[in-house]
């Protein structure tokens, strides 16, 4: 995704882009998985930890990623391709390898229906299998 595909895609989230945010945005649609806090920092060194972190929260906040509970203890943001800034409408499972610990989409499996009993409200759902990933597995064959 170029500057001016992450620019677009702010506006269209209603997010002012500014240059930091384009660069964490950017960030975030290079690496193709999600990524933790640390990673990001590493990646754009242009950019303090907390830049990077109020980038991220006001991406929370216009459904611009999505923060994921990896299931192994830690937090990881994807950029969100919702077609909408109020709702995530791309909602899919992912997949976090218990040997070499990276979390994986699995884009094209959506996360299953669940039934709220009346008078629940969902806010979000994150849904994670755990397992071995087939690099990991192959690794060890």
């Amino acid at each position: 995704m170029n500057q001016q595909e992450c620019t677009a895609l702010l506006v269209h989230h209603g997010i002012k882009p500014t240059a930091n945010r384009i660069v964490v945005a950017k960030a975030l649609a290079q690496a193709g998985r999600p990524l933790t806090l640390t990673e990001l920092e590493y990646q754009i060194l242009s950019i303090d930890k907390s830049g990077v972190f109020r980038a991220l929260t006001l991406f929370r906040e216009h459904h611009l990623v999505h923060v994921i509970d990896d299931g192994g203890g830690g937090v990881r943001y994807e950029l969100c391709h919702s077609h909408s800034d109020h709702e995530d409408d791309d909602l899919h499972v992912h997949f976090y390898c218990e040997q070499c610990h990276r979390t994986y989409c699995l884009e094209q499996t959506p996360v299953p229906l669940v039934d709220i009993p009346g008078g629940f409200r969902m806010i979000s759902v994150n849904y994670i299998v755990k397992g071995i990933c087939a690099h990991c597995r192959k690794d060890s064959i």
